[in-house]
């Protein structure tokens, strides 16, 4: 396009989001081809509803038919590469034969589900030959829609499971026939949980809730300072609820927020990094988090409404940090808000469109009184149908209605198949004890480093934690390292905290393993959503990633306080101390933005930034001694701003 401030069109968005998200990267049906795919679609969408509200299958059967009918469909949406996905209407023999054959070994399971328990580990050569067939074709799925990194992680796995002297046999019943590999908690997780807040999210948007959540951004903070910044902050915070990828989040909300933090000042870059940081921040943001906090509940056993009100301040922290980072960036370089004739009324847009609310006020009040995520979920997508008829731009058409289911089911594939492929490690942690192993291995890293002298044995832990997290999520999507990392690092880091006498509750374990390995979307050198919003901005994506990077660095230090601090996650804490937590890391992230922008009420000298970033970590760190120095540093920095502000007042007149 001739101008870079010019917003993206409907087609360019997707061509992004193709391009990062390999969700996004189906074959394309038009005709009669185009409904034949949308009818399986819906019939998936069904069969989740009837297995969810009505069903009575035993769970091996439920979750291998989830999974049998995933991989049929995940053949014909999904060629063989990228690039192959261009030719309309056009599915090759071989994937129709791929499809059918890794669906029929999981229907044989089904089918003969009642022989294959009985028989137990004396399994007969077909049912080896099946299970081998099923695994094998799942694996080529993945790689088609998750990405082969994941694929290198099972299969080192698997290798080292051949190694310690497993036979096939073995290997393959652990992997197929139980419930503890591919059928295992993750894809009983999704296939129950999961999958149906994908459809309420799917139902949301095509209610238009995405539009009013921009308006209603731009109607609170688009006249403010920097306000465009401020308004993709909020926007990609409320669009947390209706999406779990990065990417989308990313590009859904960028193509209108990014053209305008450009045209009112912001440099390419910074543009995108805020909206990058903003939107893969919508993950860790309740009520619907990530896919990965479904995982949690079931991996800790703690009710997930516990979960998602435990990650309320951290997520609110998140956000304030990149919202204090854009106001000092604004205000270094005089950016001002939008006119108002550009901002909508907030009370008009409340009457007009308000009700849109109603399905996430249904999901919160259900899940708080007691009843299931799933019934919870089902019921909100239910509201949202409903609310849509009181206005005419909302209402559900027939057209809207098969577009939310069809847009669900195939929304389920990326995170369905990933949860199956990370079911195989899981299986092989159990089957060979790999995972007491490597703990035990990094434990005698961490007890002989440098660190033990220091007594901060458990701090290197968490360093070492942080580091294979955000390694692992170069190519690995959040809900698959969540489930790697929580099996293998997350016990290391409860252990490390028992040997100093420090208690590190399995809830603050897990949520910081499940932060970092959000916050490998957007650090570099694999960051695909801050990549994304680069090819928005027409940036360069390095140092978008890098700015993006520095904006989210409350996700870098929150996950560190709830574990030295776990009062930030409602654990066993008073009001009191919940308040000092909050107050004290909120002053933190204040003094570091005020050090990384360089800016207060007048730009900062160098020393000062570096004396207010230290001041920040330490008002960050739980302790009555280093809460008053940090406040100490940043209290006197801001006397010396205003004094000096003051002063150039008077001289200016």
């Amino acid at each position: 396009m001739s101008d870079d401030n010019q917003e993206l069109t409907q087609k360019e968005s997707e061509k992004i989001i193709a391009k990062f998200d390999r969700d996004y990267n189906v074959r394309q049906f038009s005709g009669i081809f185009n409904y034949i795919i949308t009818a399986l679609l819906i019939l998936f969408a069904v069969y989740i509803f009837w297995v969810t509200l009505i069903g009575n299958l035993p769970e091996q059967v439920r979750r291998c038919a989830f999974v049998g009918i995933l991989v049929f469909i995940g053949f014909l949406l999904y060629p063989i590469r990228r690039g192959k996905a261009m030719r309309i209407n056009y599915i090759p023999w071989y994937d129709i034969a791929l499809g059918s054959l890794g669906a029929s070994a999981f229907f044989y399971y089904v089918v003969n589900f009642r022989a294959i328990i009985d028989r137990a580990v004396l399994l007969q050569p077909m049912d080896i030959y099946v299970g081998l067939i099923g695994m094998i074709i799942l694996a080529e799925l993945c790689r088609r829609v998750v990405g082969i990194p994941i694929l290198v992680v099972a299969g080192s796995f698997v290798t080292y499971a051949f190694i310690s002297g497993f036979s096939l046999r073995r290997v393959v019943h652990q992997l197929f026939y139980t419930t503890d590999g591919i059928i295992g908690t993750p894809i009983g997780v999704c296939s129950t949980f999961i999958v149906l807040f994908i459809f309420l999210a799917a139902f949301l948007e095509k209610s238009g809730i995405a539009n009013f959540f921009i308006d209603l951004a731009n109607s609170v903070a688009g006249s403010t300072t920097g306000g465009p910044a401020k308004v993709a902050v909020i926007a990609s915070a409320l669009l947390a609820l209706i999406t779990g990828s990065s990417v989308a989040n990313t590009v859904s909300s960028g193509t209108v927020t990014i053209p305008t933090m450009k045209r009112i000042g912001y440099k390419p870059e910074f543009a995108a990094a805020v909206e990058a940081s903003s939107s893969t921040g919508g993950q860790i943001m309740p009520p619907i988090m990530g896919a990965a906090a479904f995982l949690m509940a079931e991996m800790t056993g703690i009710p997930y409404p516990v979960i998602a009100v435990s990650a309320l301040i951290p997520a609110l922290l998140y956000f304030i940090g990149i919202f204090l980072a854009v106001h000092f960036e604004a205000k270094k370089l005089g950016l001002l808000g939008l006119p108002k004739e550009m901002i909508p009324g907030f009370r008009s847009l409340i009457i007009k469109k308000g009700l849109l609310f109603i399905p996430v006020v249904v999901l919160i009040v259900l899940m708080a009184i007691g009843y299931t995520p799933s019934y919870a979920a089902c019921i909100a997508i239910l509201a949202s149908f409903v609310v849509s008829f009181f206005s005419k731009e909302t209402r559900f058409t027939p057209s809207k209605l098969v577009g939310a289911f069809v847009s669900g089911s195939r929304n389920t594939l990326n995170v369905s198949i990933a949860c199956a492929v990370a079911g195989t490690i899981v299986g092989i942690v159990s089957l060979t004890g790999i995972g007491q192993i490597l703990v035990g291995r990094l434990m005698l890293i961490v007890n002989n480093s440098f660190f033990v002298a220091s007594g901060t044995s458990l701090f290197f832990a968490l360093l070492v934690t942080m580091v294979a997290c955000l390694v692992l999520g170069m190519g690995v999507p959040t809900t698959a390292n969540y489930v790697i990392m929580a099996t293998i690092t997350a016990p290391m880091v409860v252990r490390s905290g028992a040997e100093l006498g420090i208690v590190v509750p399995i809830l603050a374990a897990h949520m910081f393993v499940f932060y970092f390995g959000i916050a490998a979307d957007i650090t570099p050198p694999v960051a695909l959503a801050s990549y994304a919003g680069a090819a928005i901005a027409k940036a360069n994506p390095v140092k978008t990633s890098v700015i993006a990077t520095r904006l989210a660095i409350t996700a870098f230090i929150v996950p560190y306080v709830f574990i030295f601090n776990p009062a930030m996650l409602f654990i066993d804490a008073s009001f009191l101390k919940i308040f000092q937590a909050v107050m004290t890391t909120c002053i933190g992230m204040v003094s570091i933005s005020v050090g990384l922008a360089g800016f207060m009420l007048r730009k900062v000298s160098t020393p000062w930034r570096f004396a207010t970033i230290a001041g920040g970590f330490l008002l960050i760190h739980p302790s009555l001694l280093t809460d008053l120095l940090g406040f100490g540093i940043i209290s006197l920095l801001v006397v010396i701003q205003i004094i000096k502000w003051k002063q150039e007042k008077v001289s200016a007149l």
